[in-house]
């Protein structure tokens, strides 16, 4: 009785040990993750805040894209400040620096909720970026890119109403709350869950709200309309 009482004890103690050994590799694995997250969040804002914009009319134009045309540091205002070259690299980079992080969020998160928290940071990234005093352009290029990575059936489709509308009336800015504002149309009829349509609903709504300048002018008859064929310079 007395070697069974001792075994008994003996045993307890290794499942308690092997309890607090567990605890203790599941706290640690914990605090991990966590701080996997936070760096990658960050990696996200910083990837997004990169501002390619000023970057490229820089090296093509040598010029700052904050002080010509309307100012906004987007890839239409660089297609009229430095040309096609410059804005149809701006448009690819901006786009990128969307996909990537939101792509290999899997790697610190495979859930939705966090691939939407990366998109949000590479988006506030891009536009309120540290890199110029947190005044970014409108998150469309950006935009794209992140929702080509989470959704990218509708994310085309999207496009096509973008290039649709914009080759029929001329505006980018129209064209781009058109397209906004179809994603979550398209990801419904693709069959996607309820919450990347509402993520995508709320990403459209800001970007639209992002284009309020726009939006006033286009009432008043004051928007500019753009030839992406025209030749920097002409008229």
């Amino acid at each position: 009785m007395a070697l069974a009482a001792h075994l008994a004890e003996v045993a307890q103690g290794k499942i308690a040990l092997t309890v607090q050994i567990f605890v203790a590799f599941k706290f640690k694995w914990r605090a991990n993750k966590m701080a996997l997250k936070i760096a990658y969040l960050v990696f996200s804002y910083l990837c997004g805040a990169i501002p390619f914009a000023y970057i490229f009319t820089k090296i093509f134009a040598g010029v700052d894209i904050r002080t010509v045309g309307s100012g906004n540091p987007g890839t239409t205002n660089v297609f009229r400040a430095a040309g096609k070259g410059a804005g149809i690299a701006v448009f690819l980079f901006d786009a990128a620096k969307g996909f990537i992080p939101v792509y290999f969020a899997s790697f610190a998160d495979n859930g939705f909720i966090f691939a939407a928290i990366v998109a949000l940071a590479a988006m506030f990234g891009h536009i309120y970026t540290v890199f110029l005093n947190f005044k970014g352009g409108k998150g469309v290029a950006t935009g794209f890119g992140i929702f080509l990575a989470l959704m990218p059936e509708p994310t085309l489709c999207a496009f096509g109403v973008f290039i649709l509308v914009f080759l029929s009336l001329g505006y980018v800015s129209l064209g781009s709350m058109c397209s906004a504002s179809s994603l979550p149309i398209a990801a419904y009829f693709f069959g996607y869950s309820k919450e990347p349509i509402i993520f995508a609903a709320f990403i459209a709504l800001f970007i639209i709200y992002k284009h309020k300048s726009n939006i006033k002018r286009l009432i008043d008859g004051n928007e500019n309309r753009f030839n992406i064929f025209r030749n920097r310079g002409k008229k």
